[in-house]
């Protein structure tokens, strides 16, 4: 029986992607390959509670919330993610996966919305990019990117026109917390016609920093 370590599983807004500020239920996975120097979700590199899949869909069932979200860490690091998503689909949710794109998604249920983050250079990990993977990206999915400094910004720029991501999907441009102005990254978004979305995280704005909201 498949089971996997999970950190925390909540009913929240949406605060990031197409979906912002829809009720969603977030199923947060344990454990990372990755030590990004913005991040705000280490209390999930580990620890956490073992549960089968029939148990995490017990516990998702309770708020009667048709959009699910698989996010970690990073949930790929656990090979039993696949069997959850698919599991998810397959019990009627509208199920999207945050995941870094350090880790293979070929594999990921077809009707799963992807949400792959590209690592720019200020987070430390852009040389975990894997790159193969924007093939398997089709319209539904989105590719993310926090932005740190005008350095990011302008390798985000190039990997945007390299890999002609908007003819593949929806692109996001998000400010790292505490390190771009979000006003300023806006004013460069507009000033280059770039045809990405900009984002802020919704449930900071709301809620700051608190861990399961």
């Amino acid at each position: 029986m498949t089971s996997l370590r999970i950190t925390e599983i909540f009913h929240s807004l949406q605060g990031e992607s197409r979906t912002m500020g829809w009720p969603t239920v977030f199923v947060r996975l344990t454990g990372c390959p990755l030590r990004c120097v913005y991040c705000d979700t280490a209390y999930a590199f580990s620890g956490g509670e073992r549960l089968s899949v029939g148990e995490i869909l017990c516990r998702v069932a309770r708020y009667g919330t048709r959009r699910v979200c698989v996010t970690g860490g990073e949930p790929l690091a656990q090979p039993g993610c696949l069997a959850l998503l698919e599991a998810l689909v397959e019990n009627g949710y509208e199920v999207s996966l945050e995941t870094s794109g350090a880790l293979d998604v070929s594999q990921v249920h077809p009707a799963v919305v992807k949400v792959l983050d590209l690592k720019t250079p200020g987070s430390g990990e852009s040389a975990r990019n894997r790159y193969e993977n924007l093939a398997f990206l089709d319209a539904k999915d989105q590719v993310k990117f926090v932005i740190c400094d005008d350095a990011d910004y302008r390798w985000a720029k190039e990997k945007l026109f390299e890999h002609r991501l908007p003819s593949r999907c929806e692109v996001l441009f998000s400010p790292a917390a505490g390190r771009q102005d979000p006003a300023e990254l806006a004013e460069k978004i507009l000033r280059d016609r770039l045809n990405v979305r900009f984002q802020l995280q919704l449930h900071k704005v709301l809620w700051g920093e608190r861990p399961g909201v």
